[in-house]
């Protein structure tokens, strides 16, 4: 038979795979194919974060393939030429790939499927990334929903999600009738090497993220066991806890498909059966699996608004009167970690570092980008979207537009984070702004969270001159608070 190529894209797993599975399971022979196309993304190619992971986790992928006797083909350019190329050179006459439902991959998979059967190739696309695709959950009157709750009970009450594919037995030959043999496999001259698509960054900003990470199909099962067995049990409570390991840490894994929402599911099923799935644990899971709700909730707001990553989803936002920034100055202390305010500074140190930051800290700097200094959204979007490593499109945009209270199911603007606040109460002794920034580490407990109410003498012993080794606060946050409530009620006025 003809051979199928398997389209890679955030996909980078063997196992729960419906678009290999199906290759595989169609008995012909299946060439692995990934094509760098960052332009396909439109406005929203990924960013170095995500790119020095796309880097590694291709690599791990290539591996896995390899120990199947299969070989990783890569291309660069135009995604529908490359396969139309990729099929003239091996006779290939099926294409099997997995969605993706950004706004600009949608127009491009269209495209793809449209030129491929024009020319007589089966091309088929499946689901992996999602329990439940968006147009699939819809409510009472056929619309799609604008609060997480009820979208969140909407998708419990459908049937539990299918058992996750097993890495497809087929692979597991290379005698020519599944496998690849020789004549159908790309010469080597017109293969791309990893190395040539230049996706890592200079490599001082990677060794953060080389500490933190293992990306790859196996990292992400490790993480997700440790997880499990460590921090389950505990994690209503430890999730709000930045200074200890209270969370999966999955999400950079699940936005490059290195596991399935359908393997954590059922990973988390399974943990329950083992240990009980009552009380205080069967609190936690399900608190856990919301959290899988709210990436499938990102997706879905973003295919039923596909402008939702650039202008509020409450059309009122658009008139909110930013403050003017000449020079950039407010951001690029922001951006740097240098506004004087520990939480804020700590989460931003945290996130340069290690391509991540934790959730409860996201809310609390986003909050004061938006509301305390009276920056756009957009341009925090923007910078979480160049570092992060799980920068995913709808999840970046509905955490955003949700802490400026412009988005789907948003917290009301006039919920302003204090970040002295949020400190005492989740970071109480200040262990996780000791730890990123070491210049605050000789202070009492009880006065990093604003060292500038400290007394003389308490910053002078523990070596802290505010204004030379740390900041002084950007902005007063009571007053700060109060002019962004007052530009709130401008904008309620014009509506």
């Amino acid at each position: 038979m003809h051979p199928a190529l398997y389209w890679i894209r955030r996909d980078l797993r063997l196992a729960d795979n419906p678009a290999l599975h199906a290759a595989a399971r169609s008995g012909r022979a299946v060439i692995p194919v990934y094509i760098h196309a960052p332009a396909e993304a439109g406005d929203w190619a990924p960013g170095n974060a995500s790119n020095w992971w796309l880097h590694h986790s291709l690599r791990a992928m290539a591996d896995a393939l390899a120990a199947h006797g299969l070989p990783l083909i890569i291309r660069e350019g135009d995604s529908l030429g490359a396969l139309m190329d990729l099929v003239a050179e091996t006779g290939a006459e099926a294409v099997h790939w997995n969605r993706l439902y950004e706004p600009a991959r949608i127009a491009s998979d269209t495209r793809v499927k449209q030129g491929l059967k024009a020319e007589g190739i089966d091309a088929h696309s499946h689901n992996a990334a999602l329990l439940h695709e968006p147009w699939t959950i819809q409510t009472g009157t056929g619309g799609d929903y604008k609060a997480f709750t009820p979208f969140w009970r909407a998708c419990r009450r459908q049937p539990e999600p299918a058992p996750p594919l097993g890495v497809p037995a087929d692979l597991a030959t290379t005698d020519g009738a599944h496998g690849l043999t020789g004549s159908v496999v790309p010469s080597a001259g017109i293969t791309a090497p990893l190395d040539a698509l230049d996706l890592l960054p200079p490599s001082d900003s990677a060794e953060g993220l080389q500490s933190t990470w293992r990306p790859g199909e196996q990292g992400a099962h490790d993480r997700l066991e440790g997880f499990l067995e460590m921090a389950l049990a505990e994690y209503r409570e430890g999730r709000e806890r930045p200074a200890v390991a209270g969370t999966s840490r999955l999400s950079p894994h699940l936005h490059h498909g290195e596991i399935s929402p359908r393997q954590i599911w059922q990973a988390v099923q399974a943990q329950l059966a083992r240990h009980g799935a009552e009380g205080d644990r069967l609190d936690s899971a399900e608190m856990f699996l919301s959290e899988i709700g709210w990436r499938e909730f990102a997706q879905h707001v973003l295919y039923h608004h596909p402008e939702f990553p650039d202008e509020p989803l409450n059309p009122r936002f658009a008139d909110f009167p930013w403050q003017e920034d000449p020079g950039d100055q407010l951001l690029g202390a922001w951006q740097r970690g240098e506004t004087g305010i520990p939480l804020v500074d700590a989460g931003m140190r945290e996130l340069y570092t290690t391509g991540w930051m934790h959730n409860r800290i996201r809310m609390v700097v986003g909050s004061f980008l938006v509301k305390n200094l009276r920056l756009p959204w957009q341009a925090g979007e923007a910078w979480f979207w160049d570092k992060l490593v799980d920068a995913d499109l709808a999840s970046n945009s509905l955490g955003w537009q949700w802490v400026a209270g412009s988005g789907a199911d948003a917290a009301p603007y006039f919920r302003v984070f204090n970040p002295i606040r949020q400190g005492e109460r989740f970071d109480a002794e200040g262990a996780y702004i000791a730890h990123w920034l070491p210049a605050l580490a000789g202070l009492p407990a009880k006065h990093r969270q604003a060292p500038w109410q400290a007394p003389a003498g308490v910053l002078r012993d523990a070596g802290v001159t505010l204004g030379v080794n740390y900041s002084h606060p950007l902005v007063d946050l009571k007053e700060s608070r109060q002019a962004a409530l007052a530009a709130f009620e401008q904008i309620k006025k014009g509506a």
